[in-house]
């Protein structure tokens, strides 16, 4: 109970803390004049989270310093006889024949670590204008000494964590060597009699028919005999370890783990883009450097959120499940190799492009010049063949649907790019028209088919039963299929667009409801009956936040696409929080939730509970406050548009609601970084010695040494 307290107090403190820097002043004058937040607000700002950072891993040093000292304490158990188990009083029973000489000697090793930051913090008045700190050049000066401070501090918390893991290890073998010469010095006092007591008790075994009878139960299976899970009960509140599995191949582990890790690294890298966009909305004069200019940095954010983050995350997952679900072995590791490098080539290339000034700069989204984006295709290509001959080589008769909607992605994926990328129909209104096919089908027919494909295991595995309906996902299946394929020109209404093809789309966004309900209704009765679960699960949370914004986001896009709601909202900020909702809500959501379903299962390690919650509520709520003020921002705009206001009047009006987009923008790319933490932490190799383990190897290896010793004496005589 109190580690939920103080869980929800952390979440508490970090939901207000954007808040806490933020002063509203009534002098006109600031750092930021438009919303009157002072330069010094915006270092106090930093001095806080640093504050907050030294606090966390203060806490985390007193925690693993308790609990080593705690099991310190608990050692003297470990030498009670009745505390050893079968193999180790046979050990003892050995070393016990062999020894005759006891002696007392017991050391004891103590060291207590306190690290109690003291931090003094002083605050000026608001600056102004007229003040000092209304000077860039200070400004930058202060940026500029905050930034070896900050890294000064970082590579300080990773040199005194290193410090303590050796040390603690450094005691606990310590610890078993003298726990083993505890034990051969006292070997007289543990009575034979008693350890043939100990012995008999651990070795007893129920004979085969005292409990089921004589008849034998028909499993032609073998499944009594082969079982690979474990059941709980349902009841227990906290965060249970994922159940072993047998180990996959290492090699597509470590593959799996590179697919991965570059989609968190792209996804730090282009989140902290937004975070610097964002900025610029409050300050635009805050450089003067082309490269950094708001139109090539723009679509840096996008192009790296969603093809370098969600589509090497997407295929990461992939290389798990596609094998998976056919019982079999991927089909060639080198291959997937290729297709990594190719990608992260691409966003590598592309990235440097569009900084440069280098952009095909007539598709939102598709900025990147096809030199480029060849070899992005050229991946992906790489990936689709390896897993159709994946699928080919299946075990099982059937193929299972994650493999219908992750298969038929990648189909879909290499013929959207083609045709976007083909200049034979992109003259005039052709390129209108396939910019809206491109913009939407990317993300219905890969993101999201992607995407549910992986929800289709995700979730039957995570509750360890099927899915709940097959039939309704082959139904979102085809009927996906045949709706999203129309829907790309409905962003184009009240456009030259031919009036047939405004309509067609807007009725095939209608007859999306159809995939989107079954889909979700199919989703949300797999978890009917486990609902506990997800209270107990790191993964779950995740997953049953992507399912909800999936059936809102996908109902919210069908509402926009009437002409009567398009009027309004379409090209004002309305659009860019559904866009939010859709590939953070639903993508990133659902693929957080796969690498934390997974990792955990082909390393072996955990991530930290705290920290992942710090992940989940940061990311959650961030995303509330970013998209929900857009929303009603974006309404009031378009309805300003409606009424013949000056634009400028428009662009006044989203001050506040920009605001509260950057504090939301801040707290996602924050939970970005504890994201990174927690892969790093789940990738970690753990040296922890268990102390009576290592006392009773060291006291095999010494009986070894004895019995070779008598041996040897025997042989001579």
């Amino acid at each position: 109970m109190k580690r939920y307290l103080n869980f929800l107090i952390f979440g508490f403190f970090l939901v207000l803390f954007p808040l806490i820097g933020f002063s509203q002043t009534d002098k006109p004058n600031s750092f930021f004049p438009n919303f009157n937040i002072s330069t010094s607000d915006f270092i106090l700002i930093i001095i806080f989270l640093l504050i907050f950072f030294l606090l966390l891993f203060s806490f985390g040093i007193y925690k693993k310093t308790a609990a080593y000292f705690r099991s310190r304490k608990n050692q003297d158990a470990d030498k009670k006889l009745e505390n050893f188990d079968l193999k180790e009083l046979e050990t003892l029973k050995k070393l016990k024949s062999k020894l005759n000489n006891p002696s007392n000697k017991i050391q004891i090793l103590l060291l207590f670590l306190l690290l109690s930051p003291n931090l003094l913090l002083a605050q000026d008045e608001a600056a102004t204008r007229e003040g000092i700190f209304s000077e860039y050049g200070v400004i930058i000066t202060i940026i500029l000494i905050l930034i070896p401070l900050i890294l000064s501090i970082v590579y300080l918390i990773v040199r005194i964590r290193k410090s303590l893991k050796t040390y603690f290890n450094k005691s606990d073998q310590i610890s078993a060597q003298e726990l083993s010469t505890y034990i051969k010095d006292n070997i007289d006092t543990f009575k034979d009699e008693e350890i043939d007591v100990l012995k008999e008790a651990l070795s007893f075994e129920l004979p085969e028919n005292s409990i089921s009878g004589h008849l034998s139960p028909k499993d032609p299976h073998k499944l009594i005999t082969n079982i690979s899970t474990e059941h709980y009960l349902s009841f227990f509140a906290r965060k249970r370890n994922p159940i072993k599995r047998p180990k996959i191949d290492p090699k597509l582990t470590s593959l799996i783990m590179w697919f991965l890790g570059s989609a968190i690294f792209w996804l730090l890298v282009g989140t902290t883009v937004g975070e610097y966009l964002g900025i610029k909305f409050v300050a635009p004069e805050i450089d003067n450097f082309s490269w950094l200019s708001f139109g090539r940095l723009r679509p840096v954010h996008t192009n790296l959120v969603f093809w370098a983050w969600a589509s090497l995350g997407m295929l990461g997952l992939g290389y798990y499940v596609v094998p998976t679900v056919g019982n079999t072995s991927i089909a060639s590791l080198k291959h997937g190799w290729y297709s990594l490098f190719f990608i992260n080539l691409s966003h590598l290339l592309g990235t440097l492009s569009l900084m440069a000034g280098y952009n095909n700069g007539g598709g939102e989204y598709r900025e990147y010049v096809w030199p480029i984006m060849i070899f992005f295709m050229i991946g992906l290509s790489i990936s689709m063949v390896n897993y159709y001959n994946t699928i080919a080589m299946r075990k099982t008769k059937e193929i299972y649907i994650s493999n219908w909607y992750i298969s038929s992605a990648l189909v879909f994926i290499v013929i959207i790019a083609v045709i976007s990328y083909l200049p034979f129909w992109q003259d005039g209104i052709g390129e209108t028209i396939i910019q809206g096919y491109y913009m939407h089908q990317a993300v219905g027919l890969w993101f999201m088919m992607f995407c549910l494909g992986l929800l289709y295991y995700f979730l039957p595995q995570q509750f360890n039963k099927p899915i709940y309906s097959y039939s309704l996902g082959i139904l979102a299946f085809w009927t996906q299929i045949l709706f999203y394929t129309l829907i790309g020109t409905h962003h184009f209404v009240f456009s030259a667009l031919p009036w047939w093809l405004q309509t067609v789309a807007i009725v095939g966004s209608v007859g999306m409801l159809i995939p989107v309900t079954s889909g979700t209704i199919n989703f949300l009765m797999t978890f009917k009956g486990d609902w506990t679960k997800v209270s107990n699960s790191y993964s779950l949370p995740f997953f049953l936040v992507g399912v909800i914004y999936y059936f809102t986001g996908s109902y919210q896009g069908t509402a926009e696409a009437f002409r009567s709601t398009n009027l309004i909202w379409h090209f004002s900020d309305f659009t860019i929080a559904h866009s939010h909702i859709t590939m953070y809500g639903i993508i990133s959501f659902i693929l957080f939730a796969g690498i934390y379903a997974i990792v955990p299962r082909l390393t072996g390690n955990e991530p930290p509970q705290l920290t992942v919650g710090a992940h989940f509520w940061l990311a959650l709520v961030g995303l509330q406050f970013y998209t929900i003020p857009l929303m009603i921002g974006g309404t009031l705009k378009g309805l300003s548009w409606a009424e013949g206001k000056p634009f400028i009047d428009s662009v006044v009006l989203m001050g506040p609601y920009w605001l509260w987009r950057a504090i939301g923008g801040s707290m996602m790319l924050l939970s970005h970084f504890f994201l990174g933490y927690n892969f790093y932490k789940m990738l970690a190799k753990k040296e922890t010695i268990d102390v009576r383990e290592r006392a009773f190897n060291i006291l095999e290896k010494h009986l070894i040494a004895l019995e070779t010793e008598e041996n040897s004496k025997n042989s001579v005589q």
